[in-house]
């Protein structure tokens, strides 16, 4: 299996990037992992949304259609998705119901410093990702609350999400396995 893991913040001690590398082991050694780098994606403009896209789109719809799974952590900007991460949408759902997008398993996960843990820009990628035909595992939200305090130094620092994070994992990856034909 293949996933693809995209990180909505940019920042370089992002609490979503340390949460896609606390879950990265839980994946296994038999699955490759590939994160995605969306922070020199150019802002959407349909003017140079030709046949030819601009380098870092290309790479990232190249690393997307490649997957068999994708894996969202995503930080929660004034009770919303940030402008990086839905400007990286924007770009990976076309054309619009066929792109790379489309029908690939995802799990959305996020970070933030809130105690509510990022669940409104949750709310928002489900309604972004189902206009892109995105299947999103049926789960209760992942979201980690007051993430300054169970990150520290980068580290996933608190046992018990530690073990709910296991737990998506393992959940999630059998879902994919039910999803996907990994033969063909």
């Amino acid at each position: 299996m293949k996933v693809v893991a995209i990180s909505g913040s940019l920042r370089q001690a992002s609490f979503n990037s340390a949460l896609l590398a606390a879950a990265r082991p839980y994946f296994g050694e038999e699955v490759e992992w590939v994160e995605a780098d969306i922070a020199s994606i150019p802002l959407y403009n349909q003017d140079i949304d030709g046949e030819t896209k601009p380098a870092p789109v290309a790479l990232l719809m190249d690393q997307i259609a490649g997957a068999d799974a994708l894996v969202i952590a995503t930080p929660e900007y004034n009770y919303g998705i940030p402008g990086p991460l839905k400007n990286a949408i924007d770009w990976a759902s076309r054309p619009a119901y066929r792109s790379v997008l489309a029908h690939i398993p995802t799990l959305l996960m996020s970070a933030s410093m809130s105690p509510m843990g990022g669940v409104r820009a949750q709310g928002q990628l489900k309604q972004v990702l189902g206009g892109t035909l995105t299947p999103l595992f049926p789960c209760p939200e992942f979201a980690v609350g007051s993430a300054h305090e169970i990150f520290k130094d980068g580290k996933l620092g608190d046992e018990a999400t530690a073990q709910k994070l296991e737990r998506l994992v393992k959940d999630f990856t059998a879902w994919v396995a039910a999803e996907v034909d990994f033969e063909n």
